[in-house]
C-alpha cells in the first residue's frame, strides 16, 4: 500500500510536492488543519517565506501537533524554507520564528542572497546517482550540524542538504525540476517508518 504523505498546504509549491510525491509512489494530502496532519505517515514541508509560515502554523493551531508528531518520529522533509522550520537554531530572522528543531543544524535564512542572487547548479547527493540539478531561490545554507546530521549535498561551500532520523532537507528545490530523486528517497524514507 502506498504512504499518506502530507503537504503542509500553508503557503509554497504546494501543487509541485504532491504531483513529486505522486510521481514517487505515495498518495498526497494539503495539510491545513491538526486532524489532516493526523492522518498522514510522513510530511512535506515546501518552500515559502518561513516567517510567515511560522505565523500560520500558529493560526492554523498545527503548531503543537506538528512538534508533537516531529517528536513522536515523524517523517518529514523541509525544502528552503520547510529546511529553515526544521533546523534547531536559525540565523537572521525574526525573535518569533518557528524552529521546530527536527534537524539538530543552525540554519542562515537567505543566505545565498536576496531573490536577484537565485541560482540554479549541479550538485553531487549522496546516495544518489549523477548530478542533481538545484534550483536556489533566495536560499539557506546550513552553517553548523550536530554530531547525528548526515551532509547529503553542499554548494559554495555550505550543506545544503541534511538528514538526521526520519528528517530530511533542502535549502534547494527539487520539486521545480522534474527530478523525483530527492521525493523518492524521501518516500522510501516514509515506507521504512
Amino acid at each position: 500500500m502506498s504512504p499518506l504523505v502530507g503537504v503542509l498546504a500553508l503557503q509554497g509549491d504546494v501543487r509541485e510536492h504532491v504531483a513529486a510525491l505522486k510521481d514517487s509512489g505515495a498518495e498526497a494530502l494539503g495539510v491545513r488543519r491538526p486532524e489532516e496532519l493526523g492522518k498522514v505517515d510522513g510530511l512535506v514541508i515546501p518552500g515559502g517565506e518561513s516567517t510567515t509560515m511560522s505565523n500560520l502554523l500558529r493560526v492554523f493551531e498545527l503548531l503543537d501537533p506538528l512538534t508533537e508528531r516531529l517528536r513522536a518520529g515523524l517523517p518529514v522533509y523541509g525544502s528552503c524554507a520547510g529546511m529553515i522550520l526544521l533546523a534547531s537554531e536559525i540565523l537572521d530572522t525574526r525573535p518569533d520564528a518557528v524552529a521546530l528543531g527536527a534537524i539538530d543544524m543552525t540554519v542562515r535564512r537567505n543566505a545565498f542572497g536576496r531573490q536577484v542572487d537565485s541560482f540554479e547548479g549541479d550538485l553531487d547527493f549522496t546516495g544518489v546517482d549523477g548530478a542533481m540539478h538545484a534550483v536556489f531561490i533566495r536560499a539557506p545554507w546550513v552553517e553548523r550540524v550536530g554530531d547525528d546530521v548526515e551532509v547529503l549535498a553542499s554548494a559554495q561551500g555550505h550543506p545544503v542538504a541534511v538528514r538526521q532520523g526520519s528528517a530530511l532537507a533542502t535549502a534547494f528545490h527539487p520539486e521545480v525540476t522534474g527530478d523525483r530523486r530527492v521525493h523518492q528517497l524521501f518516500v522510501d524514507m516514509v515506507r521504512a517508518g
